[in-house]
């Protein structure tokens, strides 16, 4: 002899399927990490992440850029100095190398460092851009690869909101 079905139990089974079937189908169509960014190849990362909702006033900007690139850096609409580190203290630069221990005043703008590939920007008391003022902010990267000069270069733009 069979045993009847439960219509609840039947019910809460179908409902935990439908759950676990739902669960899969999110994380198989979830975004996230370069796919969300939609950096470009060149980009390896960038911060404030794209989007970004709850950035501080004093955060900086960085970007990381695969070997090979050189990049300048556009704050919302303020073209930003490029300061290589690997030109300062040349004999055209007038910027003095301090001795051992001693600190260096680095020039206003965005610094580039080629050994890592990073573009940075922090706002700060002497920089084009002192501090972030709450609302929305809008960073340029012009980035070429260095072989082929900046008459080839790209842009990628993204946008965060500071608090």
């Amino acid at each position: 002899m069979r045993k009847r079905l439960d219509p609840k139990l039947l019910l809460a089974s179908f409902g935990v399927a439908v759950g676990v079937v739902l669960v899969v189908i999110g994380f198989r169509s979830s975004v996230s990490g370069r796919e969300q960014q939609r950096l470009p190849d060149a980009i390896e990362s960038i911060e404030p992440i794209s989007g970004a909702t709850q950035v501080p006033q004093q955060t900086r900007v960085f970007v990381d850029l695969l070997d090979g690139y050189q990049a300048e850096m556009n704050i919302d609409g303020i073209d930003l100095a490029t300061i290589d580190l690997d030109e300062l203290g040349s004999p055209s630069n007038s910027v003095v190398l301090p001795q051992p221990g001693e600190q260096i005043t680095l020039p206003a703008g965005a610094i580039f460092e080629p050994g890592n590939v990073t573009l940075t920007f922090v706002p700060a008391k002497g920089q084009p851009i002192e501090v972030f003022a709450t609302g929305q902010h809008i960073a340029t990267i012009t980035y070429w690869k260095t072989s082929e000069g900046r008459n080839r270069a790209t842009t990628y733009t993204w946008s965060f909101y500071v608090v």
